[in-house]
C-alpha cells in the first residue's frame, strides 16, 4: 500500500521553531496522519529566519497580497522580512511538489502557514498566510490546525 505523503508545519510535529523557540505539537497527532508519509517544514526557518526570532506579521492584506507584490511581511521591529517568507514558501511548494503532495497541515494563523486566518499586525484578518496561499494555487489542499 502506498502511503499518502503529507507536508506538515514543523512545530505540529514538535519542532521548536516557533518565533518564539517553541512548538505547536498536536498531541493526537498520529490519530490524523496514521499510514501517511509526513514531511515536516518550516517556512520560516527555511527561508532564513533564526528562531527564536521576533514576531512577524503581514504588514496590511494577506498573503495573497504579499505574493503579489502589493504589500511585505515586517517583524515587530519593523524589519522586512518579505524574501525570507517568499523563500520559505517557495521551498515549501518545490518539497511538496517533488513529493507528489496533495494535502498540508499548517499552523492555524501564522502569517506564512494559516489558513482562513491570518495575523495582521495586531488583527486577526480573513485570508491566507504565504505559505498556504502558494500552496493552494498550486492545487494543494491546505488544512490548518
Amino acid at each position: 500500500m502506498n502511503k499518502k505523503v503529507i507536508l506538515i508545519s514543523a512545530c505540529l510535529i514538535g519542532d521548536n521553531c516557533r518565533y518564539d523557540g517553541k512548538n505547536k505539537a498536536m498531541p493526537d497527532l498520529d490519530r490524523y496522519t496514521r499510514n501517511h508519509e509526513l514531511i515536516p517544514v518550516c517556512p520560516e526557518v527555511e527561508g532564513g529566519l533564526r528562531v527564536p526570532r521576533p514576531r512577524a506579521w503581514i504588514k496590511s492584506g494577506t498573503g495573497g497580497d504579499v505574493l503579489d507584490g502589493k504589500t511585505i511581511v515586517i517583524d515587530e521591529n519593523g524589519l522586512d522580512i518579505t524574501s525570507n517568507f517568499m523563500v520559505g514558501a517557495k521551498y515549501a511548494l518545490e518539497i511538496a511538489l517533488a513529493n507528489n503532495v496533495k494535502v498540508a497541515i499548517l499552523k492555524s494563523r501564522s502569517p506564512s502557514c494559516g489558513k482562513g486566518n491570518v495575523y495582521n499586525a495586531s488583527d486577526l484578518v480573513n485570508g491566507n498566510g504565504v505559505t498556504a496561499e502558494l500552496l493552494i494555487r498550486n492545487g494543494i489542499e491546505v488544512i490548518t490546525v
